[in-house]
């Protein structure tokens, strides 16, 4: 068990990595031995605060703008192997701004268009490796969310594509899977978790009774990165502390 969860020797990469629930990856990855790399937007790593909920010790890091796909067709990375791709990359809007069409184009950019972007770029590499390709999707994809037609969407999408793409590439060698977070303690749920009469609603509606860590979604990745899963193919697990149920 012990040693089924070692990647010592092993390359990653989490996009979005530099803070919330893909920093929280990250510094697993980096915990039990991995090589780990992170992109965000920001110009560089020392921009990143721990207030903030970001620990960028020990990771090597790159500013990325997902959303302009031909950059990252473009990018060359600082690796020449990679045995695990963690696509955390998310964002949202709120206050209506997803009922415009440039907001809904943004969010969709950033949170699925740009998961496929990312899978394309590393595709070769995964399947040299025999590796794992692990989205990060939300329970917002089995359930509607009134305000955020285009983080639904795209979190759906997410799903969506996390099968297709695990049924498409599993006999290239690479396991697809994903994880679909609850409510999870990070900058993007501030609107929620900075109200206490809308959290104390939340936590009603889960039966742990509590937020989600980044540290309990790393867990169940960490779990799908390793020979532990070695026969879970193109699932999304639900890591919401019962939320949906």
């Amino acid at each position: 068990m012990k040693e089924a969860l070692d990647f010592t020797g092993r390359t990653v990469l989490v996009v979005g990595g530099s803070s919330g629930i893909g920093n929280g990856i990250a510094q697993a990855f980096r915990a039990h031995g991995a090589a780990v790399h992170v992109w965000g937007t920001r110009a560089s790593a020392a921009d990143y605060k721990a207030d903030e909920g970001s620990d960028m010790t020990g990771l090597e890091y790159t500013q990325m703008d997902v959303s302009d796909f031909a950059a990252i067709e473009a990018h060359k990375p600082p690796f020449a192997t990679l045995d695990v791709l963690v696509l955390a990359q998310g964002t949202v809007i709120y206050r209506k701004g997803e009922f415009r069409m440039d907001g809904f184009t943004k969010v969709m950019d950033v949170n699925l268009n740009s998961l496929m972007a990312c899978a394309l770029k590393f595709r070769d590499m995964l399947a040299a490796a025999k590796g794992s390709l692990i989205t990060i999707s939300s329970t917002a994809a089995y359930h509607s969310t009134r305000g955020n037609p285009a983080y639904n969407a795209s979190k759906t999408g997410a799903v969506g594509l996390t099968r297709t793409l695990a049924e498409a590439w599993a006999g290239e060698g690479i396991r697809v899977n994903g994880i679909a977070p609850g409510l999870v303690d990070t900058k993007l749920t501030k609107v929620t978790t900075e109200n206490p009469e809308r959290l104390a609603a939340s936590l009603q509606n889960i039966p742990l009774g509590r937020l989600g860590t980044p540290a309990d979604m790393a867990g169940v990745v960490l779990f799908l990165a390793s020979p532990l899963s070695a026969y879970v193919v193109g699932q999304t697990l639900p890591v919401d502390g019962g939320l949906i149920l």
